[in-house]
């Protein structure tokens, strides 16, 4: 019997299948099958994200390789911040091919609130001026961001390498957090996302989702939770802290594949 696991990594907001380039060869190299997607208008997808309208084609191809997967192919489904989201609608449509769904400083929704519930919560919570330089505008029905080179460095990688802030100014491109169309979906439903085993990775030292609300966040949610933690990462996990998270992930996945 194969001791192979399949990770599916997924991005947050602005991102692309590139945030994983110190991650998915570490899984690998452990034996693992590792798939990394661009969301919609992220990465290398031809979509721009003007042209993206709704939360669901945004996270159209991840929704689209779940539905490719044979039925014996259950998942590690892995979201970073954001991405916690993207996670969360999959294993709502498709609870059956998850084996377990791990939040990695994500956005970790309930199924009791509207699916931007959390995400509402966790803006009302900072500042604003925490944006520092980063640019939000309208776009149809939805906001869009671009985060700045004073965030990146401050927010979200001061734990990092200055080449890796060089890449992530390099290869970011416009996102949205979709609030607007969430606020206008059904709850994640407790037969579907709420059915799947849930994990969440703390970063102790994250300037973007501060500890406290982090650890709320996994209160929040309502169903038993598994919690690992991370010291002296920053939001970027996987950028900062590549083989613990690699390590943190393997000893979720033991437990539930």
């Amino acid at each position: 019997m194969s001791s192979e696991k399949h990770y599916v990594l997924v991005h947050g907001a602005c991102y692309g299948a590139w945030l994983w380039y110190k991650l998915k060869p570490r899984l690998e190299s452990a034996g693992n099958k590792v798939t990394v997607i661009d969301l919609a208008a992220s990465g290398t997808n031809v979509k721009k994200i003007e042209d993206v309208e709704t939360f669901s084609e945004y996270s159209g191809p991840l929704l689209q390789l779940l539905a490719t997967l044979s039925q014996n192919d259950k998942v590690v489904l892995v979201g970073h911040s954001l991405g916690g989201l993207n996670i969360a609608l999959a294993m709502d449509r498709f609870p059956e091919k998850v084996a377990v769904g791990v939040f990695v400083t994500a956005i970790m929704p309930d199924t009791e609130h509207k699916p931007p519930y959390v995400l509402e919560k966790y803006i009302e919570s900072i500042p604003s001026e925490n944006w520092l330089d980063s640019e939000f505008t309208q776009s149809g029905n939805k906001t869009v961001v671009n985060f700045g080179p004073k965030f990146l460095s401050d927010k979200l990688y001061q734990a990092s390498s200055i080449e890796d802030i060089e890449l992530a100014k390099t290869l970011l491109r416009p996102g949205s957090l979709f609030i607007e169309d969430l606020s206008q979906q059904k709850n994640f439903s407790r037969q579907g996302y709420g059915s799947v085993p849930l994990a969440f990775i703390v970063s102790t030292d994250d300037n973007e989702i501060p500890l406290n609300f982090q650890l709320w966040m996994t209160q929040n949610v309502g169903i038993n939770v598994e919690v690992q933690q991370i010291r002296g990462a920053d939001h970027m996990v996987m950028i900062s802290k590549p083989q613990e998270l690699c390590d943190s992930l393997l000893q979720i996945a033991a437990k539930y594949v």
